[in-house]
């Protein structure tokens, strides 16, 4: 089931967008801690301004219109005298919009970006707006299950006698002097967004996680993946202490201290569209001015094996995104067809809705 929206954020978004008289092509700098909406408050601020808008009786194309014209409003934006035909649809917060009947989403004539949002909006039989979700291109990326993306970054890795590796000793150098050490996480939440300070340092992370090594959990099945992965992630927020568990979907798994976790049962990797070396920009708000990269997140890869009933970690590997290919081996090559055709799984959108064609806007 998906994680019920955030709630409506602190940052008075909407109030610093109109006060600052920008349009939605106007640029922002990703992380701005006025301007730039993240996501999840992006989502919360759409599913609430525009569930219940009935867009009943209008034209396919008139329907795609009216609907950027509420976005507009909902976000704090003019409504511009014409919606350009540019990619994507609102340059200014980095993000497409799609009207969704179906769970079938098309994409048409462009790559999947890591970075970009994408804003669907789910109408109803009756046309009536029922949810929004926003996703980045690397959660539609995962969400592919029918082999349309043809190809997406992938690493491979093989495990020696040592069943916990730190390939870094230190965090990249724009983040070391926004970590401490011994941070109790139990006032925080692992969805929280990360503040200067309040990052554990990637040798400690190593440290609390090595103790997941050999502890094992219940395997749901071959064809259950992301509940496996889900059952580790519960393990992992629990090892650093946090007191509840929270997963939205969102890179990296934990964001709170910018640390993604992979399961593997296999030596092959799936890292989706955008390399942990890269240097594409986190949607998080800025950190003492800096901007978090995905070079900057930290990587906790868990090998284990399984008997069918357990799943018994056996490896840890922890590296940052910056040190990712000294260790691990990327696969080359890298191809994404131009038509995409993603089928959302059950339950991404709350409401059932009938199937009719999606139309981008």
């Amino acid at each position: 089931m998906p994680v019920p929206p955030t709630p409506a954020p602190a940052v008075p978004y909407v109030e610093n967008i109109r006060a600052a008289g920008l349009g939605i092509y106007d640029p922002i700098a990703i992380g701005d801690p006025a301007l730039w909406i993240p996501t999840p408050d992006l989502e919360a601020l759409l599913d609430q301004a525009l569930r219940g808008i009935s867009l009943a009786g209008l034209p396919l194309r008139t329907r795609s219109k009216v609907a950027k014209q509420y976005v507009c409003e909902a976000l704090g934006y003019p409504l511009p005298p014409s919606f350009r035909r540019v990619q994507p649809r609102f340059p200014g917060q980095f993000f497409d919009t799609y009207v969704q009947k179906a769970n079938n989403l098309q994409v048409w004539n462009e790559e999947l970006s890591p970075s970009r949002r994408y804003v669907l909006i789910r109408v109803n039989s009756a046309d009536c707006i029922s949810q929004v979700r926003v996703v980045t291109g690397d959660t539609l990326a995962q969400l592919d299950t029918t082999g349309t993306l043809t190809q997406k970054y992938q690493a491979r890795c093989l495990v020696g006698e040592q069943t916990a590796e730190l390939v870094s000793q230190q965090d990249t150098a724009a983040l070391q002097a926004l970590t401490r050490a011994g941070l109790d996480l139990a006032a925080v939440t692992p969805v929280s967004y990360p503040e200067a300070g309040s990052l554990l340092p990637v040798a400690e992370l190593f440290q609390r996680l090595s103790a997941l090594v050999g502890t094992s959990f219940p395997d749901l099945g071959a064809d259950q993946e992301r509940n496996r992965g889900a059952g580790l992630h519960q393990r992992v927020c629990r090892q650093l202490g946090y007191l509840h568990y929270q997963d939205d979907g969102q890179f990296p798994d934990v964001r709170q201290q910018l640390l993604e976790v992979k399961l593997q049962t296999s030596p092959t990797i799936d890292l989706g569209l955008a390399l942990p070396s890269g240097p594409d920009l986190l949607d998080v708000p800025q950190l003492n001015g800096h901007q978090p990269r995905h070079c900057d997140v930290r990587y906790a890869v868990f090998y284990a094996r399984t008997d069918g009933r357990l799943v018994t970690l056996t490896h840890l590997i922890v590296s940052t995104g910056e040190d990712f290919f000294t260790r691990f081996t990327k696969f080359q090559g890298k191809g994404l067809n131009k038509k995409l055709q993603i089928p959302l799984p059950a339950g991404f959108f709350r409401a059932d809705a009938e199937d009719t064609p999606n139309l981008l806007i």
